[in-house]
Order: structure tokens, then sequence, then C-alpha cells
């Protein structure tokens, strides 16, 4: 099956992100749109295996197989948690409205260090562009610190909120260049300490739930081979105990 074809017809949830879902956009921002695809059960029995992620077929379109979602979401990758949590969604099904049911399975205070993670690497590459340009990138300088923002109050709540509020105008007066980079480095660092103290006390649990995420994915790969089944395989006089091991009740058989 064509990547295309697994966005067009087996996408389980789609949204709007980066500045529209942040609350930070302008005249001239992109529309960024991200995807979570199920790729049909059957795929898998192949030698060539489905893809992981698939860029398009739409500008600024990304997206990801729900097993590589979950597993990334799982290691509190601040996009990807990031993507279940906006505002803006176009498209979700059945199954999307089952992964969104379980946005609170995937967080835990393990987002204090991959927020920070991901902070620290988009500071050092600002640093680089002041020390060769003598300016930062302030776009990306501003969101840096709207994702120290989202990793405080989320450590503080135990909710990830994307859009900023209140805090629109301070950010985007950041990305014209209006803040010194001085003025912009001590903010930084007062957002990493208030999330370091908010880690502390966080609500969040120490780990994912990994059980409940897994028992998702194992029924809904379990649904799409069942549906599959009658068309993937010719008849046969053991297609009961073929739906035995689809079911999960015959695999000791073998």
């Amino acid at each position: 099956m064509h990547s295309e074809a697994l966005v067009r017809d087996h996408t389980i949830y789609a949204c709007v992100m980066g500045s529209r879902a942040f609350g930070l956009a302008t005249d001239g921002s992109d529309t960024d749109r991200r995807g979570v695809f199920l790729a049909p059960t059957p795929l898998f029995w192949r030698f060539d295996k489905p893809p992981t992620h698939v860029e398009g077929p739409a500008d600024e379109q990304f997206s990801w197989e729900l097993e590589r979602f979950c597993s990334l979401a799982l290691r509190a990758n601040p996009n990807i948690l990031e993507c279940l949590h906006s505002p803006l969604v176009e498209h979700v099904d059945d199954t999307g409205r089952e992964l969104l049911a379980l946005r609170g399975a995937f967080l835990s205070r393990q987002v204090h260090e991959t927020f920070a993670r991901y902070a620290l690497g988009q500071y050092k590459k600002l640093e680089a562009d002041v020390r060769g340009h003598g300016v930062p990138r302030w776009k990306h300088a501003m969101h840096l610190l709207r994702l120290l923002m989202a990793s405080r109050d989320l450590l503080r709540t135990g909710t990830l909120t994307t859009d900023v509020g209140d805090q629109r105008e301070p950010l985007l007066a950041v990305r014209r260049g209006e803040v010194s980079w001085a003025r912009f480095e001590a903010w930084m660092s007062r957002l990493a300490a208030e999330a370091d103290e908010a880690a502390t006390r966080s609500p969040l649990p120490a780990e994912p739930d990994h059980a409940r995420v897994e028992d998702f994915l194992v029924r809904t790969r379990r649904a799409s081979a069942l549906r599959a089944v009658p068309e993937a395989l010719p008849s046969h006089p053991d297609d009961e105990l073929v739906q035995e091991v689809v079911d999960g009740r015959g695999v000791g058989q073998f």
C-alpha cells in the first residue's frame, strides 16, 4: 500500500499544530498539520513493513503510524504529547477518540527531563547563532520559552495546555526581536528553575501507564486483523484456528 494511501484512507486523528495551535499565529504563519494513521494489520505480516511515518501528501503535513506515535508519547516526546493536546482537531474517528481518551496515560514526571533536554538543544543552537551572526533566530527563541512554560505548567497542574493565553504578546515581542538576548536568557533561566521546582511536587505519576497503552494498541491491531482476515486469507479448513490465533487463543498450539 502506498504511503499516501495510508494517510488518506487510514488516518484516525489529525490536527493543526505549530503557532496556530499555540495561539501565536500571525498573518504569515504556516498551517502545520499532524496526524496518526493505523496501518492495516495484514501489512505487518509481510517482509516489507509499513512506514513508521509519512511526510505529506499536503505541504507541512506529517503523520505517524499508531505504534510509533504511542512509543514516542510514552517516552514523553514534547512534539507528540502536544499533538495529542492540540485544540485544533481536524479529523478523529472512533479509534482516534480512544487514543485521545488515553492522553493522561502518556503523561508522567518524565516530561521534566524530555522537555528540558529539548529546550537545551534549542538553546545551544541559538547560542551558535549569536556567536556566528550576532543575533539568534528569534522565532525559535520564542518557541523555546513557550515550551518551558508548557513544561512548568504541566508539572504544576498535571494538565498539558498548548495555547499560551495571556503570554501571547510578550512571546510575540520576542519573535519580533524586541527583547534583548540578556533578557531572553534571564527569562529562560527563570522558567527552567520554576519547572525544576514544580517537578519536586508534581501531581504527575513517576511513569506513564505502559500497560493501558499497550492494551489499546493490541486491541486495535486485533480488530484490524479481524476485519481483514476474510479478505486476506483464502478459505481453508484451518480458518477457525487462524481466527483463534488472531484472537490470541491459539498461540500456544504452535
